[in-house]
């Protein structure tokens, strides 16, 4: 690496940034609001400053140079590390406080905490703004996101990155129409959970629950009827059917009353589901942060009590 004397502030580090990580001249200066000559002017700075091309053309897109990849992790740690030096006092107040989070969500934790998150902050910070946006889709750059915002919330076991504690617990069950056929004293057996048609997330959502998984080891061959790309629609999609679906039971007792839905009882342990915050190691000291995390594990959720 070739380093020269040409100035390098925090502003070209951020354009560095969002260079590395979009590897796209136009959509680096769209996330930073800067025109594309500007963009290509700040590109061009710094590859005279590392002596390097950073990124370089592969087909009809870009790839990182060798130093680019290694740039990379170096400069989200410095950018978040400036963050908490310059932007965020030591003694963060959030009554006072005009700080603006980024908390990307699974859907279902958005149903969970999103009343009660607002509620805490309108009470808590009312001058603190918080935008709440869908994870990432299966196979994307996780690192990458969980990057450029503060706090990811979404279940264990699904590959999210970053340190990460228990926001809460639930556990899936299963949900049939008012009356179905198949119901026995509010039961159903593992034959007829074979013989049922199914409702279930199909290849764009998780990569199998922990009730899918269960219901797998069980030796449950599924007719799966009907596929959905997340978990909130499939009570909806249940709904005056003859098909079955498992769900966590925080979104089934929201639904019941008013799709005209019953809670199956089912021959084998409800499956855990534990969602949990996640965010990057970097940010582990930004004392804003470790407020809007607590505040989120200590939220009351509004629909249903914890389970059992």
């Amino acid at each position: 690496m070739r380093v020269t004397g040409t100035s390098v502030d925090l502003n070209l580090c951020v354009a560095l940034a969002a260079l590395l990580e979009e590897r796209n001249v136009t959509r680096a200066g769209e996330r930073l609001t800067m025109s594309q000559p500007a963009m290509s002017a700040a590109l061009a700075r710094l590859r005279g400053h590392f002596g390097d091309e950073l990124l370089h053309r592969s087909g009809r897109g870009y790839e990182l140079t060798e130093l680019g990849a290694q740039l990379l992790p170096a400069v989200r740690e410095a950018l978040a590390a400036a963050e908490v030096v310059l932007g965020h006092r030591t003694d963060f107040d959030p009554a006072t406080s005009t700080r603006h989070f980024t908390v990307a969500l699974s859907d279902y934790a958005v149903t969970v905490l999103a009343e009660p998150l607002l509620a805490a902050l309108a009470a808590e910070a009312p001058r603190v703004v918080v935008d709440l946006e869908p994870l990432p889709p299966a196979g994307s750059d996780l690192l990458n996101h969980l990057a450029r915002c503060d706090l990811m919330v979404g279940p264990l076991g699904y590959g999210l990155p970053g340190r990460r504690t228990v926001v809460f617990r639930d556990h899936f069950v299963g949900i049939v129409a008012a009356g179905h056929p198949r119901l026995r004293d509010g039961r159903l057996t593992l034959a007829d959970l074979n013989e049922m048609s199914h409702a279930a997330l199909g290849s764009g959502g998780m990569d199998g629950t922990p009730a899918d998984r269960l219901l797998t080891e069980l030796g449950v061959r599924r007719n799966v009827e009907v596929t959905v790309q997340a978990l909130l629609p499939l009570p909806v999609v249940v709904a005056g059917t003859d098909l079955v679906a498992f769900v966590p039971r925080r979104l089934a007792e929201l639904c019941r009353e008013r799709l005209g839905l019953v809670i199956a009882e089912v021959p084998f342990p409800p499956p855990e589901l534990v969602e949990a915050a996640h965010w990057h190691p970097a940010r582990a000291g930004d004392p804003a942060l470790t407020w809007l995390r607590d505040l989120i594990v200590n939220l009351e959720e509004p629909h249903a009590s914890r389970p059992r």
